[in-house]
């Protein structure tokens, strides 16, 4: 008889736990500046319920049911001196029905004070994850989700790769000399098609299971942190997937945009993606809205951040993650397309929170105003602060390609990156603005600059000496390009040499790689590796000359350090007479070459053999 009363108690333990599905956050930490905190609770008729706690330090302040009936959120208060332990919060429905469930509040690992965001000592590598490498291939298949299998044949499929491969592969970047990795997303996608680029997020608290698990996210974090390699996770406030869970009973009548037409089956309204709309005096409202409110794309319904549900739940999300992975930096996707005034406040909660953390917003536009805008300290003119240290920099990434390609000419050429740079009087803070030559969504630098192996090469080397945290896309150190079809983002996301087993090309060992794969590969290693220390070039100051007969030569300049990058596009011997440089200082003084090793004393002439870039340095 004990027996069956044992199974029953456990069976109606177990229907108990059941009317609770979700709780988010999940678990939350004690400590915090800001002591409030809200959770969803999402289950069958919660709506109806009153929770009760009771658990010393922890208050209930608030308590709202959704629209929908199956929504609950409860906004709590922890005190300062509240101990880290588990709760349980009892949902009463009527006198004799309720349901608990067991809440965790976690101690800090680490103060906020030593969560070190990115900066201008930083090199990103940004990754697309999925095809990258597969470092466990029983991650490729998991059931009940909707795309299923791989294909590496198919650019739009998902090929594999996952957390673990980049964990297998942090030696080779730790060599390479990049300091900071950018993933782009790996929370659970359960999208019907093109699920691998991850942008389209159905759940903001779970790791998708073909990318891995939150430990295997956990354990990249840390290794990462054991090799001086900062980890930074791609957001998205601005949208989440279709498929994502809520949709198919969303909170409340607000929830996302557009939300009527969605429930009634209508055509969306998807944004003009006119983002000039924050900044434009003259804009109408129409065009506002639509902006800001419209969907990214049909498949992925816009957040509404003016209900302050839906606030709260981003800002504590990133907070979530920012807490449960130790991370070095955010990157804010379509920051423009949000709600800027929300924005100003989801960045502020955060470097409140966390004052030496760092975020990137992408803002994809090649005006330098409009980048400019979004950056914390800004004058603008109609007073908007955003509270984001760092932005990017698309207009330097088109003026390097426009330099390159072009022949030279008073307005073409090597001067449009030395104008470009000119915009820095503009920029609140230029050296924490994010520069880079291309990326996951624009085609390679390689095919962009018609696969020139040697402007490839000056494209990268002054990037890596601009007063700029800089971030390189996997694969560009070994050539990789897309110019069978340019501005195909499933073949600009190609598998990386080496990632699988199999590959004939393997090029974390630089086996099967050509002659010029080799020496780009060594060539940023180089540079990559000589930047990790040089103070000049981390905060050195900027001295530049205008570009004469076919030469551009950039300075940087810190204590006894001076680097010095010479941009050559003449293909014949080119003499520069260093007369124009003696307010550089360094005439008589021995410089050596940062790609060559060879050293020598500058005199007053430097004879350019060929087409390239020279590095040199006074740091011997």
């Amino acid at each position: 008889m004990k027996f069956f009363i044992g199974i029953f108690m456990i069976v109606m333990a177990n229907s108990i736990m059941a009317q609770v599905e979700k709780v988010e956050p999940p678990n939350w930490w004690v400590g915090f500046t800001d002591n409030s905190l809200q959770l969803l609770i999402k289950g069958e008729g919660i709506g109806q319920a009153t929770p009760e706690i009771d658990y010393k330090g922890v208050t209930i302040t608030g308590v709202t049911s959704g629209d929908s009936p199956n929504y609950l959120f409860i906004e709590l208060t922890i005190d300062k001196d509240t101990k880290p332990g588990s709760f349980k919060i009892v949902f009463k429905v009527d006198k004799r029905k309720k349901y608990t469930y067991e809440y965790t509040l976690l101690q800090r690992i680490r103060p906020a004070e030593d969560f070190i965001g990115f900066d201008g000592a930083d090199v990103i590598y940004l990754i697309t994850p999925d095809r990258f490498a597969n470092g466990d291939p029983s991650y490729d298949i998991v059931k009940g989700l909707k795309e299923q299998g791989v294909d590496r044949n198919n650019d739009y499929a998902r090929h594999g790769g996952d957390i673990k491969g980049i964990t297998e592969h942090l030696d080779y970047i730790h060599d390479m000399g990049f300091t900071a990795i950018w993933p782009t997303p790996v929370l659970t996608n359960d999208m019907p098609r093109t699920s691998y680029h991850g942008y389209a997020m159905t759940d903001f608290y779970e790791v998708d299971p073909r990318f891995g698990t939150l430990n295997d996210y956990k354990e990249l974090s840390d290794k990462a942190r054991q090799r001086g390699i900062k980890l930074i996770m791609d957001q998205v406030a601005n949208h989440c997937g279709s498929e994502h869970w809520w949709m198919k009973d969303l909170p409340f009548k607000d929830w996302v945009n557009y939300q009527e037409d969605f429930a009634e089956h209508k055509p969306l309204n998807t944004s003009n993606h006119r983002r000039t709309t924050n900044q434009d005096p003259y804009a109408s409202k129409f065009d506002k809205d639509l902006m800001h409110k419209g969907w990214f794309v049909s498949a992925m319904p816009d957040l509404n951040q003016r209900n302050p549900f839906m606030a709260r739940y981003i800002i504590q999300n990133s907070i979530w993650w920012i807490e449960t992975l130790g991370l070095g930096g955010i990157r804010q996707d379509t920051y423009p397309y949000s709600d800027k005034d929300f924005m100003a406040i989801w960045a502020g909660a955060i470097m409140n929170e966390y004052p030496n953390f760092n975020i990137v917003g992408e803002e994809w536009s090649y005006n330098p105003l409009l980048v400019g805008y979004w950056q914390q300290g800004a004058k603008n003119k109609d007073g908007y602060q955003s509270n984001l240290k760092s932005t990017m920099d698309f207009p330097m990434q088109r003026k390097i390609v426009e330099a390159l390609n072009e022949t030279e000419g008073w307005d073409t050429g090597l001067v449009k990156i030395y104008e470009g740079l000119a915009n820095d009087f503009y920029y609140a803070n230029p050296q924490l603005i994010m520069a880079f030559a291309d990326n996951h969504d624009m085609d390679r630098i390689f095919t962009q600059l018609n696969k020139d192996f040697t402007n490839t090469k000056i494209a990268l080397g002054y990037l890596l000496v601009l007063p700029r945290i800089v971030q390189i896309y996997y694969g560009t150190e070994v050539l990789l390009e897309n110019s069978d079809k340019p501005g195909d983002h499933g073949l600009i996301r190609k598998d990386f040499p080496g990632g699988w087993p199999g590959d004939t090309v393997n090029a974390f060992t630089g086996e099967g790689l050509s002659v010029a794969q080799l020496e780009m590969q060594q060539f940023l290693k180089k540079v990559l590796n000589y930047r990790k220390t040089s103070e000049a070039i981390h905060k050195g100051k900027t001295v530049h000359f205008a570009p004469e007969n076919g030469i551009y030569v950039l300075a940087r300049i810190y204590d006894n350090e001076t680097v010095l990058a010479i941009l050559n596009k003449n293909q014949n011997q080119a003499s520069l007479s260093l007369d124009r440089f003696k307010e550089l200082g360094l005439s008589g003084k021995e410089v050596r070459n940062i790609i060559t090793g060879a050293r020598f004393i500058v005199d007053k002439e430097l004879i350019l053999s060929e087409k390239g870039i020279v590095l040199l340095t006074t740091k011997l």
